[in-house]
């Protein structure tokens, strides 16, 4: 089968290499979308395990059942986690299963920017849905990154009529848009410094977007009645976005760090001021299972967009084109690898 081999960001190659075998409980999935994240191209993680085949936001159908399989047969459409949790550690029971130690221990063989890919047989029993004949393969494709905004408002105590302001408006900023909106939030507003995304920031449900070069604090302030937002959600990792969401957030408010940085980053806050105000921090990352059944609910619903999201669609072999349409950040929101173009 072909594959798109990851050897750096700049560096990712069409190459062959066998299709994989697939065991008792384990299932072989055909890819029919592969989006490509911005996780993906985090070269200070992704270098030392190169060369690799990335790729964890799949959706696809069964092309074999192993044996002992018996919720999926050979046709059904699916949607498949990389990660799952164990369900049984203290951190499962007690919610955060973004913790468990068996999480990150789970993965495809070998990733989803492949014609195909061996899910493990703990990944078929709390990893894999099937999808609605009305949801195409290109929208479930977004079950995984919704899935994680999702348990983030959820931590985060998002509430009806809560103002919201996103800090960068790429895909997941977006999302984050869009389910505020659907949870009934109050005004949503959105940052970035690329006028591009400012637009499909509007486009996808803010009520205003405005220039990071700006003074957002001024701006947001004017927007909403004079007062700073309840919640911000910090969707980039750059430090000096990162620290300035304390002065963003509103006495009370919460603060949702949703994007990783580099593992340098440090950050700077007057904890006296921050005492004070009564700001809440939470960060987030991946989704239970729960939450990825949602998101997929939503997406049926067509309560969350994601169809419009998608800006490219490329074949495997211009799978590096995609990764430098994404680090660019010019004129792309969401792009998706179909190995069978």
């Amino acid at each position: 089968m072909r594959v798109a081999m990851y050897y750096s960001n700049s560096d990712v190659r069409l190459e062959e290499m066998p299709v994989p075998k697939i065991g008792p409980g384990e299932i072989l999935m055909k890819v029919h979308a592969s989006g490509i994240c911005g996780s993906d191209l985090m070269e200070w993680y992704r270098l030392p395990k190169a060369p690799l085949v990335l790729g964890h936001e799949v959706a696809g159908e069964v092309a074999e059942a192993g044996e002992g399989v018996r919720k999926f047969a050979p046709g059904d459409r699916i949607i498949a986690t990389h990660h799952v949790p164990c369900n049984t550690c203290r951190y499962c029971l007690r919610g955060n299963h973004s913790s468990c130690r068996t999480l990150r221990t789970t993965h495809f063989d070998p990733g989803g920017f492949a014609e195909y890919i061996r899910l493990p047989a703990i990944n078929v029993d709390r990893g894999v849905l099937k999808l609605p004949d009305e949801v195409s393969y290109d929208e479930a494709s977004f079950v995984e990154p919704l899935g994680c905004v999702i348990r983030g408002q959820r931590l985060a105590g998002f509430g009806m009529t809560d103002s919201v302001l996103v800090l960068g408006s790429g895909i997941t900023g977006l999302l984050h848009i869009q389910l505020a909106r659907a949870l009934g939030a109050g005004r949503i507003m959105a940052t970035d410094v690329n006028d591009y995304r400012l637009r499909a920031a509007l486009d996808f449900g803010a009520d205003a977007a405005i220039d990071a070069r700006d003074d957002v604090a001024s701006r947001v302030k004017e927007i909403n009645d004079g007062g700073l937002p309840d919640m911000v959600i910090v969707c980039t990792g750059a430090a000096s976005v990162i620290e300035s969401a304390f002065s963003l957030t509103d006495s009370g408010g919460t603060i949702l760090f949703f994007a990783p940085s580099g593992p340098d980053v440090k950050m700077s806050v007057p904890f006296n001021d921050y005492w004070w105000s009564g700001i809440k921090t939470v960060s987030s990352y991946a989704a239970s299972p729960e939450d990825l059944a949602l998101a997929l609910d939503l997406i049926m619903a067509k309560r969350v967009n994601v169809a419009d999201m998608v800006t490219h669609r490329i074949p495997l072999s211009e799978t590096g084109r995609g990764f430098k349409m994404v680090e660019e950040a010019q004129d792309s929101i969401k792009i998706i690898v179909q190995p069978g173009l």
